[in-house]
């Protein structure tokens, strides 16, 4: 099993190969992408590579329609909501799923972790998803809202570090950072709540 992050987008269409590789130039990655599916314009599998030829990620398309992979991983994250905390969020996640036409899913493979691998796999990953409305999802962390702040608790213990969260009241999200191994921010974090000392 390797690790997933993934860009729920509402748009079908992508980002053309050229877009993608202007984004990755001018944020200066000497990374490059190649088509593995599909053509230039509309593909369905990108491989992501560092310049020595390591591979940094593999970048799944899929559209959204009856019986298509994207589909069941949409089923998927639905019931994953039954329980999940805070219970804004799922709501949230509730009702934007349903809006979702298309499924990027990167592969994160060996390259990554070699310099300058994760950013350029965030320079095409944020690239993909600013074109249109859309969130982001990541395997043992969870989702985003529509402006990229984490939403959903699905972190496997343990865990620490500063991160940038949401919650929403009333319709209206709350943005802050947190401390993930503060008990008291993540219990805050988990009721829907800005932890007292970060209000």
């Amino acid at each position: 099993m390797g690790y997933y992050t993934r860009v729920l987008a509402t748009l079908e269409d992508c980002n053309s190969l050229a877009l993608l590789s202007d984004a990755l130039e001018e944020s200066g990655s000497r990374a490059s992408l190649e088509i593995g599916e599909g053509d230039a314009v509309d593909w369905d599998l990108l491989l992501l590579k560092h310049e020595n030829g390591a591979d940094i990620a593999s970048i799944e398309r899929n559209l959204v329609s009856e019986g298509s992979l994207a589909q069941e991983e949409l089923r998927e994250f639905t019931a994953e909501l039954a329980e999940a905390k805070p219970a804004s969020g799922a709501r949230w996640l509730r009702t934007f799923f349903p809006r979702v036409r298309c499924v990027y899913t990167f592969q994160h493979l060996g390259g990554t972790r070699l310099k300058g691998g994760f950013e350029a796999l965030t320079t095409v990953r944020n690239s993909i998803w600013s074109r249109g409305s859309a969130i982001f999802q990541a395997d043992g962390e969870g989702f985003s809202n529509e402006e990229g702040y984490h939403i959903l608790w699905q972190f496997a213990d343990p865990v620490d570090g500063k991160w940038w969260v949401a919650v929403q009241e009333k319709g209206k999200w709350t943005h802050f950072q947190m401390d993930l191994g503060n008990p008291e921010h993540r219990d805050a974090f988990c009721r829907g709540k800005v932890p007292p000392d970060l209000a």
